[in-house]
């Protein structure tokens, strides 16, 4: 869905209830101009360009089989975002009728059944039904949590030299391989058999990458290698069949989770033992559900792309935009700034000389 457009065709803000005329982005500071509220709160696009951002994010990283290469887009991937349409008859005395429900996004890889009991366990106005104040949310939980600068330096308007560049590239390619992660819903129980899953995409993609490579290490002399990503997801199957055990917890807050409701699993927490209610899958953070469950997973906690990012580099309060220069303004409440982001955005005079601002 597409947020609501002012009479400009500028998206409107989500919070001022109206009062904002339209999204007029500031030349650096991610905010509206006319409002003063931030893009998230504005959430600008629609459905195509939140599924771009979302599929650069997970492409080169092992939830790449989420995505889809576009025809023609020279690489790029697409998130291959799940919705779900329930149909359900009305009962009168006249011609049978149906309600028709669609979901924005909904867990992939379940049941209609399965995928609407998951549903009834969030709250409702947090569940993404097309043109609710959910599906909205979402949007803007997608911008809040998921932001692209943090995943695209094209995206940045901070980075003043190839070093940073250079540093944000290296910071990109390691989360994606170490800590990012979507998670799965299932039974209790069934996480063996996500476990298996994940082996055999791990398997075809490492023969994958070695049939793509194979002409390449013939010419070097290369005739011998070892697949260490198989290798190594396989060793993950040892442990004891989740299925046998009479108890679950939830990883979050300990309680029970009961085994005919469905529960949320993340693989770099491991299948085993590890699992939470759809409402505790949550940044340890700021406490938000993770939009379209997807992870940060770092000291054994789940955390949101911003909050995990803001563990490793500091964040400019001015631009939003992360920190990759060695010089930078700090103030004693822990905030941070790029030196040419420390002022007023409207004038540009310091923040240390109080302005009419």
């Amino acid at each position: 869905m597409s947020v609501k457009q002012s009479a400009g065709g500028a998206a409107v803000c989500l919070v001022c209830d109206g009062s904002c005329s339209g999204f007029q982005p500031h030349s650096w500071r991610k905010a509206c101009i006319t409002c003063g509220c931030s893009t998230a709160d504005h959430a600008p696009g629609g459905d195509v360009e939140d599924d771009q951002r979302m599929g650069r994010l997970l492409a080169e990283s092992p939830c790449a089989h989420l995505t889809a290469k576009v025809k023609g887009g020279g690489g790029l991937r697409m998130y291959k975002r799940n919705r779900m349409i329930v149909t359900n008859p009305v009962v009168s005395r006249k011609d049978p009728t149906f309600n028709t429900t669609t979901y924005d996004w909904a867990p992939p890889g379940l049941n209609q059944t399965l995928a609407m009991q998951y549903m009834e366990l969030i709250p409702e106005s947090q569940r993404p039904v097309s043109g609710t104040v959910g599906a909205l949310e979402r949007r803007r939980q997608l911008f809040s949590q998921l932001p692209v600068y943090d995943q695209d330096p094209m995206k940045c308007q901070s980075l003043a030299s190839e070093e940073e560049i250079s540093s944000m590239l290296l910071f990109v390619k390691q989360y994606k391989q170490e800590v990012l992660g979507v998670g799965e819903v299932a039974l209790p129980g069934e996480g063996g058999a996500l476990r298996e899953a994940a082996i055999q995409r791990t398997a075809k993609e490492a023969k994958d990458r070695s049939n793509s490579n194979k002409k390449e290490a013939l010419d070097h002399g290369n005739h011998g290698s070892t697949n260490l990503s198989t290798a190594a997801a396989a060793g993950s199957t040892n442990g004891t069949n989740d299925s046998t055990k009479s108890e679950y917890r939830c990883t979050g807050c300990q309680g029970e989770v009961a085994k005919d409701t469905p529960a949320v699993h993340a693989e770099r927490a491991g299948y085993h033992g590890a699992l939470w209610h759809p409402t505790c899958f949550k940044c340890s953070e700021c406490g938000q559900g993770l939009v379209d469950l997807v992870y940060f997973w770092s000291n054994q906690k789940l955390l949101c792309g911003r909050h995990y990012c803001e563990t490793v580099w500091p964040r400019c309060s001015g631009c939003d935009e992360l920190i990759f220069c060695q010089s930078f303004h700090s103030t004693k409440d822990g905030r941070t700034w790029h030196q040419h982001h420390y002022c007023c955005w409207k004038c540009g005079q310091s923040l240390d000389t109080p302005c009419q601002h």
